[in-house]
């Protein structure tokens, strides 16, 4: 696309932004946008315990603050300071503490399935990964962080998330590089660490549901006795033992989570985060296909040898001191490693009759350490009439895998008796290794300065990545390569009232590339930018806030088939995503809120080496997609006080089956349910009592959805119980 239309395009957009926000002009805010207090934190409203939601802390990694119910004020993902979301001149979404206790979230997709932009279930139910797209693009090995710090994902060691063991989850729609470095154009998810608050509380909960579901979750902490209110802890762990609608497979988890907070004065904090994961998942999740995009009754998968199981642990230190108000020092760091332990059957083919399957078997051992540092000096000053803040800083990430597989033969499987797990199926021997490291430093500035209503971002990073990879280490030596790049941001606010804010932005982005063409030179990084434009809402008075953004993004560089050796790959093509978002968010009082969300979404391939694929749409991802989730808690005068009644749905749009786009998914309709009962309003002396039961695909829909030619079946209805104490 020239320059030329995508200018016309974004003042388009600015002013039907501006339109929109026009009738809202005479509206003023009761609250100075630069008075937000980041303390402001709803304590004990709603579906958390007391003191759960007091552990932001000011600047990057820190995680949301002022929080009620749904809705935040501020997040720190989108600037790395405490900027409110709504002088942020980029698409955020905030999934607040009390909102996945609401929707009892399982995993990250599940956190974020509600937010605009995001496509969680393209590969149906696959327990074993946190696996999304944001805009069309998918997120799952560059878009996942931690505290502000990246979830480094390589092979099948994806570091994963217990939604039991977070604050919040942040959504940033649209390139981050301009801080983050290189990433998914299409956004990231930064998901914030329960931390230490200097509050006594504690929860414990039972939860069973179907499929022979048992868990427990606890979650305790706050001062540590003697410390003169300088010290705090908390510990929070998960134990769950569970089936699935997949033959054989479990869903197993263990998690542990201790913290500490050092609070010497109230300018230095040092919070220690620590973590150990584990879970026992299916090998495959994957239902044989038919040709005609068909999924069969066949599941490719035997319990005899069907394991993924992932270790994983970090620890790192959040780090802030407060030379003065106007001078801020941070640090963070964490240490990563991730273990996957991974075996399946797959079918190779059915014979004529169809009365047995043919199969074989995988087998690999990943290993993935990783080490993240970033440290950050946040200054306020001005210049004349225009008051900035600036922040700066040099970031490094490290990562080291290794993997080792082979393949073997497993005895056919009966498909007329579907004898699963009745037969012996031997490992096979590890005969192919492999490792891979890469090394990025980035160093970064922002400024955003205020003259007047009008708030100018601006952001710039230069990055030097370094990558070696051992193809396989029996036969080969490392190949080695290196790449640079400054990417930018460029966003424009205007505080057209207090409570209503249109903006314009402007991100670069690239990704690094592994791998070699047909004449061993290395790929070069993926690029992209995106022109964006919006307007930001806050009803004054209230916690209702709304956002519609309309963005254009393009990726070149793509990795696709080289058309003169169809074994090697070429990077060439490009792909354009455009659409729009809307959101709302509300808390009208406690135990009731609202979020709704609309998405719409056209991505193509563009400038193809294929023909046939010119111009074609992205399989797998909806072109339109609506959400909505509310509750509603009883009022204590009311009959039915202490009662809590909430519902959702999901509405995908269709898409295409393939990238050849010969074929379409149908639209689906999923709903969700809550009800829940609180029995102190029975009698005070059980305060801190609560039941809840969670359905999710309440109607039991049966949906599949294919991308790039492969079908994948949907999860089943599930109903989740849960007894839960808290004090």
């Amino acid at each position: 696309m020239s320059s030329h239309r995508r200018l016309v395009r974004l003042g388009a957009l600015l002013l039907a932004s501006t339109a929109l926000a026009g009738t809202a002009r005479a509206q003023q805010a009761s609250v100075q946008l630069d008075q937000l207090s980041v303390e402001g934190v709803g304590l004990g409203q709603g579906n958390v315990a007391t003191g759960q939601d007091g552990s932001a802390t000011s600047g990057g990694g820190g995680g949301p603050s002022g929080i009620t119910g749904y809705t935040a004020r501020i997040s720190p993902t989108a600037t790395k300071t405490n900027t409110p979301l709504i002088e942020t001149p980029q698409s955020v979404s905030v999934v607040t503490r009390e909102q996945l206790n609401d929707r009892n979230v399982q995993d990250l997709a599940q956190a974020i399935a509600y937010a605009p932009g995001v496509s969680s279930s393209v590969f149906g139910f696959d327990p074993r990964y946190d696996a999304f797209y944001i805009r069309g693009f998918s997120a799952t090995y560059n878009g996942i962080f931690r505290d502000g710090l990246r979830l480094n994902a390589v092979g099948l060691t994806i570091p994963r998330s217990e939604p039991y063991g977070l604050d919040a989850v942040t959504i940033l729609r649209g390139p981050s590089s301009g801080l983050y470095g290189l990433g998914s154009p299409g956004g990231i998810v930064d998901s914030t660490s329960k931390r230490p608050v200097f509050v006594p509380f504690g929860e414990v909960q039972f939860q069973a549901g179907n499929y022979d579901r048992f868990q427990g979750n606890f979650d305790i902490g706050g001062p540590v006795e003697g410390t003169d209110g300088t010290l705090a802890y908390r510990v929070t762990g998960v134990k769950r033992q569970s089936n699935t609608f997949l033959p054989g497979g479990g869903d197993d988890r263990s998690f542990i989570a201790p913290s500490f907070t050092w609070k010497p004065s109230a300018d230095t904090t040092f919070t220690f985060l620590s973590e150990y994961f584990e879970s026992r998942l299916p090998g495959t999740s994957f239902f044989y296909n038919d040709p005609g995009f068909k999924v069969t009754k066949f599941y490719s998968g035997d319990p005899a040898f069907n394991q993924y199981k992932q270790q994983q642990y970090r620890i790192g230190y959040a780090f802030e001191h407060k030379f003065s108000p106007d001078l801020i020092v941070r640090q963070n760091f964490r240490y990563y490693n991730v273990d996957a332990d991974y075996g399946y059957a797959y079918f190779t083919g059915l014979n004529a009759n169809r009365t047995a399957a043919t199969r074989g078997v995988g087998y690999y051992r990943d290993t993935l350490s990783q080490v993240s540092l970033d440290t950050q000096l946040e200054g306020h000053f001005d210049t004349g009439p225009i008051q900035h803040t600036l922040i700066g800083g040099v970031d490094y990430a490290r990562y080291d895998y290794t993997r080792a597989f082979g393949f073997g033969a497993a005895p056919d499987l009966n498909l007329v008796t579907l004898n699963y797990g009745q037969q012996a199926i031997a490992r096979p021997a590890l005969t192919t290794f492999q490792g891979q490291s890469q090394d990025q430093v980035g160093i970064y500035l922002q400024d955003q300065a205020k003259l007047g209503r009008f708030i100018l971002t601006m952001t710039g990073r230069h990055d030097w990545v370094s990558q070696s990879t051992v193809p396989d280490r029996t036969i080969g030596t490392a190949q080695t390569s290196s790449d640079q790049a400054f990417s930018g941001r460029v966003g424009l606010s205007y505080l057209l009232t207090d409570a209503v804010v249109p903006y314009v932005s402007y991100a670069t982005t690239f990704t690094p590339q592994a791998g070699f063409d047909r004449s061993g030179n290395a790929f070069k990084a993926a690029t992209g930018d995106q022109i964006e434009a919006g307007v930001k809402y806050a009803i004054p008075g209230t916690n209702i806030t709304a956002a519609i953004a309309g963005f254009d993004i393009n990726q070149s560089s793509i990795l696709q088939q080289d058309p003169g050796s169809p074994a090697n790959q070429v990077a060439t093509g490009a792909v354009n995503s455009r659409g729009f978002e809307m959101e709302a968010t509300a808390n009208f009082a406690p135990g009731t809120n609202l979020t709704l969300s609309y998405t719409h979404l056209d991505f193509r391939l563009v400038n193809q080496t294929v023909e046939a694929l010119e111009g074609r749409r992205l399989s797998g991802i909806p072109g339109d997609s609506f959400s909505a989730f509310t509750t509603y808690q009883f009022p204590s005068t009311s009959v039915l006080a202490g009662l809590q009644i909430g519902g959702g749905l999901r509405y995908a749009g269709t898409s295409f089956a393939d990238d050849l786009n010969t074929v379409r998914n149908p639209t689906v309709t999923l709903w969700d349910a809550l009800v829940a009962y609180d029995f102190s309003a029975l009698d005070p002396k059980y305060k801190g009592f609560r039941v809840q039961v969670n359905g999710f695909n309440i109607f039991d829909r049966s949906y599949v959805n294919c991308q790039a030619g492969f079908c994948y079946r949907g999860a089943p209805a599930t109903v989740i119980g849960s007894l839960i104490y808290r004090w």
